[in-house]
């Protein structure tokens, strides 16, 4: 059964992801992407075949054999490679990705490190990927900008795609496989809306329409963490994006339900070792 909510959109206008497009053509020989901090991939073989390679030991195969047109998506820094025919190689769209809070996004940390899917699979893939391929065989006004907002309209069918498949795409327990439960997806979608109402369990298990025992124990399983772990890392998550917008620690605790900036230090000194003051003046130097 489809869950009646949207799984994603609070999420993603909590934690937005941008698209920019850096290669458009054949690749041929072979082509290394290096991993570097904040840097996400993903591409989209439009033709051709290829062998992709990986470091041992990184949790990605070793090697990877792609024979159809396919969607290949790093969501953290990965080092991998393309091997493609010396000659007439295969064809590609290429974009990193900048997901807001980098590996710390809650939809990073709840996937593996590659996601090899064709483009077959992925329903409703069409209508964008037509207008991304137009838009990078031929240069026209503003045809960087639409492919850039075409790419992440394929990442968002992507993750839609991986929330209602989660088994198939070898997803673990996490974010996106408790989303994938139309009872806790409720639940989920609450938490991200309203990260500052009075949370507890059985307000929770409320939204889910279940019992207080039952909820945990499915949450627990679902998602890899208790409810109150789950919504503490959520506001953390929260409050670590707006301390680098720059927003003062007393507003931030405000609005995410603390009743005052010491509670907010508390959970920061917990889960980080650190104040919010400290946590936000060791990421302004790195």
């Amino acid at each position: 059964m489809v869950p009646s909510v949207d799984r994603l959109s609070a999420l993603l206008e909590h934690f937005r992801v941008r698209a920019h497009l850096f290669h458009a053509g054949p690749l041929c020989g072979t082509t290394h992407f290096a991993a570097q901090p904040g840097r996400a991939f993903l591409h989209v073989l439009k033709r051709g075949e290829m062998s992709v390679t990986h470091r041992p030991r990184g949790g990605a195969p070793q090697r990877v054999e792609v024979r159809e047109p396919t969607l290949l998506f790093y969501p953290r820094p990965f080092t991998h490679d393309f091997h493609n025919a010396p000659v007439d190689g295969a064809d590609f769209a290429c974009a990193t990705l900048d997901f807001d809070g980098g590996d710390q996004h809650p939809l990073v940390q709840s996937l593996p490190p590659l996601i090899c899917l064709p483009l077959a699979r992925v329903e409703g893939l069409e209508a964008a990927l037509h207008v991304l391929f137009a838009e990078t065989e031929r240069l026209r006004c503003g045809s960087r900008l639409l492919a850039d907002r075409m790419f992440e309209v394929v990442l968002i069918q992507l993750l839609r795609w991986l929330v209602d498949h989660p088994a198939e795409a070898g997803i673990p327990p996490g974010l996106i496989t408790g989303l994938s439960d139309e009872r806790l997806a409720r639940t989920l979608v609450a938490l991200h809306a309203q990260p500052g109402e009075a949370w507890n369990l059985q307000r929770m298990a409320e939204c889910a329409a279940m019992s207080r025992s039952a909820f945990a124990v499915l949450f627990k399983d679902r998602v890899g963490q208790t409810p109150a772990d789950y919504l503490a890392r959520w506001r953390l998550s929260l409050a670590q994006t707006r301390l680098r917008r720059g927003d003062s620690v007393k507003m931030i605790a405000a609005d995410l339900g603390y009743a005052n900036p010491s509670a907010l230090s508390r959970l920061f000194a917990q889960k980080l070792g650190q104040s919010p003051r400290q946590w936000r003046e060791d990421a302004e130097r790195g």
